[in-house]
């Protein structure tokens, strides 16, 4: 794999020159990364802790998550938010090439699997003329060079926020509660598997649990347990689609209190029980064969 990085000290906002992000911009660049597609290519699925996008420049592939797959070539745009699983894949015959970008504080709105995809039609070449910018001004590392990136980064998110299928939010800018909120809800992308509370929750983000309940039901119109629940189920229907886990393994793993309970709670999420799940599944498969 032919890959180039730059990364940026605490944000490219807080560069050599100690200049922040702009208030109310969509989030901070951590890095930028151009990749080549190689016979060196690990195409298994990771997470990162913040969002990347992807603009396809060369080549064609594929766009992977644990939903399956979708093909990406030259023009086409990927968003991905922060820990969602996901990975490219391509061949040598006709190999991706890509910038990616690493914002912290970007999360794509659109599309319940955490991520989004487009082509752009019109604006593309203005598009890699920033990207272009970014890339020699992280690579010449002259003063000021992260400010520079920083505001080259507005100026893509800006243009690609006006596209009509694509829908950004920039969580980083949002006030002392919703910094609170987002900071409990990343803490439970990461140790959902493990027996969290509500007193745990509010402790770690140092505020009442009282106020975290209801600046989280307001922010994102669930409860932080609803929503630890859901992320469960999520990992859930991955499991019961591509391993052998028993349901009652499943749920150990996932760190319900009990079988009955991540039954009960799989069958309001997703109107059927477990088993009828993977049963459904596995017969989708075998009829595609």
């Amino acid at each position: 794999m032919g890959t180039r990085q730059y990364t940026f000290r605490e944000g490219a906002g807080g560069g050599s020159s100690g200049a922040p992000a702009r208030p109310g911009g969509p989030g901070q660049l951590l890095y930028a990364t151009h990749t080549q597609y190689s016979q060196d290519w690990n195409s298994s699925l990771h997470t990162h802790g913040c969002a990347e996008v992807f603009f396809i420049t060369g080549g064609h592939g594929r766009f992977r998550t644990r939903q399956g797959d979708i093909p990406v070539t030259i023009r086409d745009v990927v968003v991905v938010n922060a820990n969602v699983p996901h990975t490219e894949v391509s061949q040598l015959e006709s190999p991706l090439e890509y910038p990616v970008l690493g914002v912290e504080g970007l999360e794509t709105l659109a599309g319940a699997e955490g991520y989004t995809m487009l082509h752009l039609y019109t604006g593309w070449e203005e598009l890699l003329l920033c990207l272009r910018l970014m890339f020699q001004e992280a690579a010449e590392a002259l003063p000021d060079h992260e400010a520079v990136c920083q505001n080259l980064l507005e100026v893509v998110l800006v243009r690609l926020g006006r596209q009509r299928d694509i829908v950004l939010s920039g969580e980083a800018a949002g006030p002392r509660s919703s910094r609170e909120c987002d900071l409990v809800r990343r803490y439970i992308d990461n140790h959902f598997k493990e027996n969290l509370t509500l007193n745990q929750l509010a402790e770690m983000a140092h505020i009442n649990k009282y106020h975290l309940a209801h600046t989280f039901q307001k922010e994102f119109r669930t409860s932080p347990i609803s929503y630890l629940i859901a992320r469960r189920i999520q990992e859930s229907r991955f499991l019961l689609r591509e391993t052998d886990h028993s349901i009652s393994q499943i749920a150990q793993i996932l760190g319900f209190s009990s079988l009955s309970y991540f039954s009960q709670s799989f069958r309001r999420l997703e109107g059927i029980s477990p088993m009828e799940y993977r049963r459904r599944h596995r017969k989708k498969e075998r009829e595609a064969e």
